[in-house]
């Protein structure tokens, strides 16, 4: 499941973060990369170990999951925290896929992976998420301040930026539905339920598909 989810950051949003992150230092992201991804990868991510990290850390994640749109498609469990990567003139991101399991101490298993625009289309050349998909390669080039949802064991790239600077945010989710089938199950009905509770809010319809979308997160959820 594919997902772009709108406007996670507004523009004055946009400008903190922007003008935060110009002032941090960036080094080779190939060493935050598994063997496999490190032979393909050519960016610059930003150094951990910086005081106003925290600052822009919060005012994305807390855009990010107060966003109803990814709360329900991706039933989050455990988030990881933003990684900033920096692709400039030659810089790409070869076919690879995410680690399954991440993190350092509480570990968790990469679900789903979500990446931020920051930057705006057209202040790079190229540079396009390519996510392989059932249907075909998807190329992904949102405005900035939106972002793209989809599975994390989906083999993906960056196409090479041929001029420009593409800057993103990079996070990924353990879903409380493991299951991707059922997480789009769950979306489809939780899309349907709204529909209903709007229109007709008071008609039986609507009380068992409410019954039946809560139901089946019970069942299915894993806490």
């Amino acid at each position: 499941m594919l997902i772009r989810i709108p406007s996670v950051l507004d523009s004055s949003q946009l400008r903190i973060v922007r003008d935060l992150l110009a002032d941090m230092d960036f080094v080779e992201g190939k060493h935050s990369a598994g063997e496999a991804a490190g032979r393909v990868k050519r960016n610059e991510e930003l150094s951990s170990a910086q005081g106003e990290l925290k600052q822009v850390n919060n005012l994305l994640m807390v855009s990010l999951l107060s966003h109803p749109l990814y709360r329900y498609a991706a039933l989050p469990h455990r988030v990881a925290t933003p990684l900033y990567a920096r692709y400039r003139e030659g810089m790409e991101y070869g076919p690879h896929l995410d680690d399954a399991v991440m993190g350092e101490g509480v570990r968790y298993r990469s679900d789903i992976a979500i990446t931020v625009f920051l930057s705006e289309p057209d202040a790079y050349a190229g540079g396009e998420l390519v996510i392989g998909t059932e249907f075909g390669e998807q190329f992904i080039k949102y405005p900035a301040g939106d972002a793209v949802m989809y599975p994390a064991s989906s083999r993906h790239r960056v196409a090479k930026v041929s001029g420009g600077e593409r800057l993103v945010a990079v996070t990924w989710v353990q879903s409380m539905i493991r299951d991707a089938a059922k997480r789009e199950l769950l979306f489809a009905l939780y899309r349907a339920r709204e529909a209903l509770l709007r229109r007709q809010p008071e008609a039986a319809e609507t009380r068992d598909l409410d019954s039946a979308y809560m139901n089946l997160v019970r069942m299915w959820a894993e806490v």
